[in-house]
């Protein structure tokens, strides 16, 4: 007997990725140094580089990306989510969080500076939707968002990140966990 799944068109091994099983503790850096918004995306992408989740050339994918596009990326108040469209650079789905020692101006008019930049690597379009359902409930808040960007080191930020998720799970019917 097959337990009965929500229909969704997401690969069955990619349904329930969790913010922290994509967020390595060493795709995590803190008080990073940035002079302008191209350092801040090369940390990020340095640290999933670092965490064997994409090349190098992701973090040039991203780059360009900003270039093309605007400061987009810069989703909420001194927050980025810096990413790129899924391509072979990706090796697998993953996150990186980088806190920046200086607010770096991205050019976005309403939500700069930035402070952190979180990398998203997603080697198809659906790997990281509730990935990304969880990130915005860690962070839409002021209070609980000042407190997680002042943890200072990267297991208390990943504790942290599996404490909320456990928490405010999206897995049950409840909406709860």
């Amino acid at each position: 007997m097959t337990p009965k799944v929500p229909p969704t068109s997401a690969p069955p091994d990619q349904r329930r990725l969790s913010l922290s099983s994509l967020l390595p503790v060493s795709a995590i850096r803190l008080e990073v140094r940035a002079a302008d918004w191209r350092e801040a995306v090369r940390a990020c992408g340095e640290a999933l580089v670092a965490a064997g989740i994409t090349t190098p050339a992701y973090t040039v994918q991203m780059i360009a990306t900003v270039e093309q596009l605007g400061p987009y990326l810069v989703i909420a108040p001194g927050i980025a989510l810096a990413h790129a469209r899924p391509s072979a650079a990706v090796l697998r789905p993953g996150l990186s969080w980088v806190t920046l020692a200086q607010p770096v101006r991205f050019g976005h008019k309403d939500n700069d500076p930035v402070t952190l930049v979180v990398g998203l690597a997603a080697p198809d379009d659906y790997s990281h939707i509730q990935a990304l359902a969880t990130l915005a409930g860690l962070l839409e808040d002021a209070p609980p968002r000042a407190a997680l960007l002042a943890l200072q080191t990267p297991a208390d930020v990943l504790a942290a990140i599996v404490a909320f998720e456990q928490t405010h799970t999206t897995d049950t019917p409840q909406g709860a966990g």
